[in-house]
């Protein structure tokens, strides 16, 4: 993770938005009192539905079967 000062952050902030973008890497802030991370909007909302998928009981498990169950057996009709 690409770590940068605040006071680098406030004079590159629209590039490091660009960045952060492009790249889904995170970029870590520091500053004298606290730190923080910069991640992209599309990063977020993933990261904000993972989380709501994982809350959900029993979906972890649904989605490990369903991973490990052969694309073949995921249709009800033969001519898939």
């Amino acid at each position: 993770m690409r770590t940068i000062s605040i006071t680098s952050a406030r004079a590159d902030l629209y590039n490091l938005i660009d960045l952060a973008s492009e790249t889904s890497e995170p970029i870590q802030i520091t500053g004298k009192r606290n730190n923080a991370v910069l991640i992209s909007d599309k990063d977020w909302k993933a990261i904000e539905e993972t989380l709501y998928l994982l809350s959900i009981p029993g979906m972890r498990e649904s989605i490990i079967e369903g991973n490990n169950t052969p694309i073949e057996e995921c249709f009800d009709d033969p001519g898939w």
